[in-house]
C-alpha cells in the first residue's frame, strides 16, 4: 500500500473528510488558547490538501489528544483516532517528537514490553495491607511505582494512590488482586504511534488477569482505565472483565450504603476537581468523582468555570508535551484553582505530576494537589 493510500484509510475511518472548516475546534482547543499557530482544523486542512508535511511538522505530537475539538465538532469527525493514526505513520518514518524527561518513561515502557522482563513492582505494599494473587476483583496499579522514582524532586509519592486504594478495599471486606508481573497499560505508546510494543503489553496483562480469574478490574488512572476498558476491546476484542475508575468503585459503594467516610475526619475546606481527560471527555465519568467528593464531611466543592466536557486537560500526555504553551495551561489552572480553594483535588496520577510540577515555577502557589483516592482514605482515618 503507498504511503499516500494509507493516509487517505485514516482520513476515511476518522471521517476527517467531513471537516468543513468552521474553527469550532480551535475555539475548545486548550493549545491553541495559547498558542496561536497550533490549529486542529489547520492540520486536518493539511492532510486533505494532501500535504503529507504534516507528518514533520511539531503540531501533530503537541495536541493533547483531550477530546475537546471532537466533543464541539458538528461534522462528527474523529479527531483524536486521527491524530493517533497520524503518528503511527510518521514514527513509520522516524520523525518522532522530542519525547519529554529524555523519553526515560518511553524507555520503560518498551522495556516493560519484554515478556523475560522481571519487575518489583510490589514493594509498596506494608504488611497491614492484605492482597491476593487471585480474586474476582483486581486493582491495576499502572506505572504509579516509577513514578515515584522518577518524579521524586517533585514531593509526589505515586504509590500513596495504590496503598490508598487497597487500605479502602480492605475497609470495604475485599483482598484485592495486585499482579506481580503487572505492565504498563500501553496507554502512552499507543497514543504516540508505537502500536507493536502497545500490543505486546497489552497481551501480557491480558494473560496475566485472565489467570488471577479477575470478573472487576479497577484502576486509579484514567489512562489505564480508557486503555482496558476501550482500546483492548478494540484489538483483542471484548473481555470477560468489567472495568472501572477507581471513583466509579468509590461512588457505587457509597450508594450501596458500605462506604462511610469518618466525621472525625472532616476536611473543613474549600476543595475543587480537575476533570481528567480520559476519564471526563473519552469515558463521561463527570458525576461519581464529585459523589465522593460530596459524601466527604467538611468539603465544600467549588467548580472551574471550564468543568466536566467543557474542563481544560492538565496541559501534556504522553510523556511528549512539556513546553511553554502546557506550562501556560497548567499556570491558568491553577491560579484559577488557588481564587477559589484552598485544596485542588485530581482523579489521575499524571494531572497530580503536572500540577506539582507547575507548582514549582509560580511565586507564592502552595495550594496544596491531592488524589481524590488519597483524600477519600483520609476521610476513613487512614494516615496517607
Amino acid at each position: 500500500m503507498s504511503n499516500r493510500s494509507s493516509i487517505d484509510g485514516i482520513i476515511e475511518r476518522s471521517r476527517a473528510y467531513n471537516c468543513v472548516q468552521c474553527a469550532k475546534c480551535s475555539s475548545v482547543c486548550p493549545l491553541s488558547g495559547v498558542d496561536e499557530s497550533f490549529s486542529p482544523r489547520l492540520i486536518a486542512e493539511k492532510i486533505l490538501l494532501g500535504f503529507d508535511e504534516i507528518l514533520y511538522e511539531k503540531g501533530l505530537w503537541t495536541c493533547l489528544t483531550c477530546g475537546a475539538c471532537d466533543d464541539k465538532c458538528p461534522s462528527d469527525v474523529d479527531y483524536r483516532g486521527f491524530i493517533r493514526e497520524l503518528r503511527g505513520k510518521s514514527r513509520q518514518r522516524e520523525e518522532v517528537w522530542k519525547c519529554a524527561h529524555g523519553g526515560v518513561l518511553q524507555s520503560l515502557m518498551r522495556m516493560m514490553s519484554d515478556s523475560a522482563l522481571k519487575q518489583d513492582r510490589v514493594g509498596w505494599i506494608t504488611g497491614d495491607m492484605k492482597v491476593a494473587d487471585k480474586g474476582e476483583i483486581l486493582f491495576f496499579v499502572g506505572c504509579l511505582p516509577y513514578f515515584d522514582i522518577i518524579f521524586e524532586d517533585f514531593g509526589v509519592k505515586s504509590t500513596d494512590i495504590a496503598g490508598s486504594a487497597v487500605k479502602i478495599f480492605n475497609h470495604l471486606g475485599v483482598t484485592p488482586v495486585v499482579m506481580q508481573d503487572e505492565r504498563c497499560c500501553g496507554h502512552d505508546l499507543l497514543w504516540s504511534g508505537d502500536t507493536e510494543n502497545f500490543m505486546r503489553l497489552a497481551k501480557n496483562n491480558l494473560k496475566q488477569i485472565k489467570k488471577t480469574g479477575a470478573v472487576k478490574v479497577v484502576t486509579s488512572c484514567p489512562e489505564c482505565y480508557r486503555t482496558l476498558k476501550l482500546d483492548y476491546a478494540e484489538y483483542f476484542g471484548e473481555q470477560d472483565f468489567e472495568v472501572l475508575h477507581f471513583s466509579e468503585y468509590l461512588s457505587d459503594s457509597i450508594n450501596r450504603g458500605e462506604l462511610v467516610f469518618n466525621e472525625a475526619c472532616r476536611l473543613n475546606g474549600r476543595v475543587t476537581y480537575q476533570d481528567p481527560c480520559r476519564l471526563g471527555r473519552h469515558l463521561g465519568v463527570y458525576e461519581q468523582p464529585r459523589d465522593v467528593l460530596g459524601s466527604i464531611p467538611g468539603a465544600c466543592l467549588g467548580e472551574l468555570e471550564l468543568n466536566r466536557d467543557r474542563a481544560v486537560c492538565c496541559g501534556s500526555s504522553c510523556w511528549i508535551n512539556c513546553g511553554q504553551s502546557s506550562k501556560e495551561i497548567q499556570k491558568r489552572k491553577l491560579e484559577e484553582a488557588k481564587s477559589i480553594a484552598d485544596l485542588l483535588v485530581t482523579a489521575c496520577p499524571k494531572c497530580q505530576i503536572h500540577l506539582k510540577c507547575a507548582m514549582g515555577d509560580l511565586e507564592g502557589m502552595d495550594m496544596d494537589v491531592v488524589d481524590l483516592t488519597v483524600l477519600a482514605a483520609r476521610a476513613l482515618g487512614y494516615l496517607v
